[in-house]
């Protein structure tokens, strides 16, 4: 049963569309803040590419650190876009309306910060030529396009293009509703993007069923994406104690659950930015709680999968590495925090009903998953790296720099301060659908339940 008073389409429209036209001074307080950490980020980056990879805390034989890490956890988040609108929207759940388009723009802006990573990684990121095209042509000698590492760019990017192809179908009936109140330059900006909507039954009929069609088509690239990055590592031939064939599931379950807690964490900072209370209600913070329950579940399986598959099969490799996250400081600190903060705290707190409509504490539980999820893919990579192999005679134990440290700060200030910029030009919540959840709220008595009567013509 949807809770909340009715809300007209004037009063839908002149509350959804306040952050476009007004300027609240907390706004640009906030926009700041992140604009200055992201500029320090920037100023590092460049100090790394003129000093060169040195500066950082790879080594041999951890030749992947923090970079690496952040890529496999923004391209985790991304998930969010898929699994909130195009599976939920498939499945037509009512609470979703709210969220999709957080879900759908926060996919976007994180698969552009984690294409980021890798060319920082490189520390000559003007290279990337060499990698692209033959850098001898008198030879004609080409990248291995049999490595996951070339796989990687065109999942990616595959992604990106249609997400960003998702977002835009979206928006064309918002983007007419600010044409028609806006003036001067901006109308004619929001005239040409909104590509001549009228509203008309046509337009929407074709609207309705590109939406359709696109959500079933991203659910494939969904599922590619993170088993391809798992492959990253899970066909790394001198890391043995990456071959398990459970990363694939592993990851991208992980993904979702990472990714539908960031867009909670995005949800909530803009109903306390733009107060947006009658719009995201306790009853969507508490839909999303059940549904990460199911999620992070899930992802625990996987992840006992994971570690019971590799003392199973008694590979000496695979015991070392469980050795070292059982006793050696600070990788044994590190995984209980990342299984502490991943699992047990926030699904314990999610089975309380009065947390899983409270928005601070769903706040609270979701920002522990995300630092979890960020601990989970450090403790993966990093000490089976850490171990020596054979014939590498020069090697030390990995320890980030204040450089690299200071790089991932600015990735997270980044994406935050451009869904802050996004929620500026455009609505966060699609108007649109906001409407038709209104149209469709009437409720029934059905014995002793008053329940939703929504009508669906299949």
């Amino acid at each position: 049963m949807q809770e909340g008073r009715p809300l007209s389409d004037p009063q839908i429209n002149r509350d959804l569309l306040r952050p476009l036209f007004e300027h609240p001074t907390k706004y640009w307080i906030l926009v700041g803040v992140l604009g200055l950490i992201v500029l320090g980020a920037a100023a590092a980056t460049g100090l790394m590419f003129w000093e060169g990879l040195g500066m950082t805390g790879l080594n041999r034989p951890v030749m992947w650190g923090f970079f690496i890490t952040n890529f496999v956890f923004w391209i985790g988040i991304s998930h969010a876009g898929v699994m909130l609108s195009a599976i939920l929207r498939l499945s037509k759940a009512e609470w979703r309306r709210p969220a999709t388009r957080a879900a759908e723009v926060l996919t976007i802006f994180s698969l552009m910060t984690a294409l980021m990573m890798p060319l920082i990684h490189t520390g000559r990121p003007w290279r990337i030529l060499y990698w692209a095209f033959p850098y001898d042509l008198s030879r004609g000698i080409y990248p291995n396009i049999r490595s996951p590492l070339v796989w990687d760019p065109a999942a990616v990017l595959t992604y990106l293009s249609c997400s960003t192809m998702f977002v835009y179908v979206a928006l064309i009936p918002d983007l007419a509703v600010i044409r028609d109140r806006s003036t001067g330059t901006r109308r004619k900006i929001y005239s040409i993007l909104a590509l001549g909507w009228r509203g008309n039954p046509r337009q929407w009929k074709l609207q309705i069923i590109a939406g359709f069609l696109l959500s079933a088509l991203i659910l494939p690239v969904f599922v590619s994406v993170h088993s391809i990055v798992s492959w990253d590592f899970g066909m790394a031939m001198s890391m043995t104690s990456w071959h398990n064939t459970v990363f694939a599931p592993y990851f991208v379950i992980g993904a979702v659950h990472s990714g539908v807690s960031a867009v909670v964490i995005v949800m909530i900072v803009m109903r306390w930015l733009f107060d947006w209370k009658d719009y995201i209600r306790p009853e969507h913070f508490d839909s999303l709680a059940r549904l990460l329950i199911v999620v992070a579940t899930g992802w625990f399986f996987f992840f006992t999968l994971e570690f019971v598959f590799g003392l199973y099969g008694q590979e000496g490799d695979e015991i070392a590495i469980k050795h070292m996250l059982a006793s050696e400081w600070p990788w044994n600190f590190l995984f209980i925090v990342f299984i502490v903060t991943t699992y047990f705290v926030p699904v314990g707190m999610w089975l309380i009903k009065s947390v899983r409509r409270n928005a601070w504490w769903m706040l609270f539980t979701c920002i522990l998953v995300n630092i979890g999820m960020w601990l989970e893919r450090l403790v993966l990579f990093i000490p089976a790296m850490s171990k020596k192999q054979v014939l590498n005679f020069n090697w030390t134990d990995y320890a980030p720099s204040a450089i690299e440290i200071t790089i991932i700060g600015g990735t997270f200030a980044l994406v935050s301060m451009l869904m802050l910029i996004f929620a500026k030009i455009f609505p966060l919540i699609p108007l649109y659908d906001i409407k038709e959840g209104e149209i469709l709220r009437d409720e029934i008595q059905i014995g002793r339940r008053t329940v939703p009567a929504v009508v669906r013509e299949e």
